[in-house]
This record gives structure tokens, sequence and C-alpha cells, in this order.
């Protein structure tokens, strides 16, 4: 078995999760990067097979308990307990209320909150088992957004979701902190950047946040000393207003 640590990315793809694979690979982790949609797995897997840094692409639905069961179980055997889980998927239509429908809102929810809980819970056996055995434990990250804070006209469906999982990282913190497993929450305030806004040289590009520049601030999240954890951290580009 492979003993370089693992991180574990569940909604990943070609903007912050492309840009979390890629600084966790360089720190010689093994990463293995997760999505629903099959193309999109696809296209990550062609996207790092020449960088030589252990990712990996595989399936998974977050919102299906055996599809994340499925994924933790092949992730384990093939690298052991994770050391880092991140939880980045979320799913949102921008809609008026009478407007939306009951499948929609239950969608939305699932992909931003239940799929939350269903990865965090296998994070939370793994990385248990390990500590009950004498280990170390590890560390889960959520991705939140402005709307894990407040709800707008029309956000509904993104914020009800966020607004759970929000509350999931701090009951979950709370829980796991004292059994040695670091629990954070990252609020995303702002518009993330697109690679083609740098590919193309548009003027302003640090008004948006730069995906890489936060997946340093998840690297730093999960490299901290357990003397001194975040539970939540807020990022913004500089013209945001809050």
């Amino acid at each position: 078995m492979d003993e370089k640590r693992l991180v574990i990315i569940v909604g990943a793809g070609t903007g912050l999760g492309a840009s979390l694979g890629r600084r966790f690979g360089r720190a010689s982790m093994n990463v293995v990067m997760a999505c629903r949609d099959p193309a999109r797995v696809e296209t990550l897997a062609a996207e790092f097979s020449g960088l030589g840094h252990g990712v990996h692409a595989r399936r998974c639905d977050a919102t299906d308990e055996s599809s994340v069961q499925a994924l933790f179980e092949w992730a384990e055997g093939q690298y052991g307990c994770p050391d880092v889980v991140i939880y980045n998927a979320g799913a949102f239509v921008q809609r008026g209320l009478l407007d939306t429908s009951m499948e929609e809102f239950e969608r939305c929810w699932r992909v931003s909150c239940l799929g939350g809980f269903l990865v965090g819970r296998e994070a939370a056996r793994s990385m248990l088992e390990r500590v009950e055995a004498g280990g170390a434990g590890g560390t889960i990250l959520f991705t939140g957004a402005t709307a894990s804070l407040r709800g707008s006209a029309g956000f509904h469906n993104l914020a009800v979701g966020k607004f759970g999982l929000r509350a999931l990282a701090q009951s979950m913190a709370r829980e796991l902190g004292p059994r040695g497993i670091h629990v954070a929450h990252v609020v995303v305030d702002g518009r993330i950047r697109r690679p083609a806004v740098v590919e193309h040289g548009e003027d302003g590009s640090d008004r948006q946040l730069d995906p890489d520049a936060i997946a340093e601030a998840y690297f730093t999240l999960a490299m901290q000393p357990r003397s001194a954890w975040t539970q939540e951290l807020d990022l913004r580009p500089w013209v945001e207003r809050f």
C-alpha cells in the first residue's frame, strides 16, 4: 500500500476542484478527485495524467450513500485512511420562490447539504478508526459560500443547503475536534475567477477570487497544528463588500 498521505476531493471540477488537486498533489500527496459526471471525470484524468502527482479521478454521486461508501472503500483499499477530505460539491438554480418546484429545491439541498453529511460521515468513520488504533486523526473541509451566511432574494435554492452545511461543519467540529479530527468550513464570499480570465489577459482579474489562492488557503488549514485550529475561514477578493 502506498504510504503517502491521501486527500479525497468530492465535487471536483475544472475550477476550484482542479486547483485543490494540483496544490495537494504538489505536496506529494495521493489525490483522489471525485464527481458525478463521468465526462468530467475523464477530463480531469486527462488533465492530470502528465503531472506525476499521484492524482486519480473517480466517479461518485455525493447524494447516493452507496456511491460515497464505494468511493471511500476504493480509496482506502488503494492508499489507506484519508488524511484530508474536502467536500466541494454544490448545486444552485437562481429562481423566484413561486417558480421553484419541490424537485428542484430538494435536488439543490441534497447536493449542497446531504452530500456533505454522507461524505463527512464516511471521512469521520475512517479517521476515527485510525485514531482508535493509535494513529493520527485528519482534516475534513467543507466549501461554503456567501449564501452560507445570508439568504438573498432568488437564492433560496443555494442558501438553505449552504446554511445546513455550515451547521453540519460546526456540529462535526465540536464532536470530532476533541478526538483529534479537524473540521473546518470555508466561506467563499465572491465569484471565483474562471481560468479563461487569466488566459485572455482580461483587466481586473484580481477583482475575483483566484482558485489557486483559495486552494492555498485550504492547504494551510489542512496543515494547521492542533493547538490552533481554525473552524471557519472566510475568503473574499479585496473589492468585495461584506
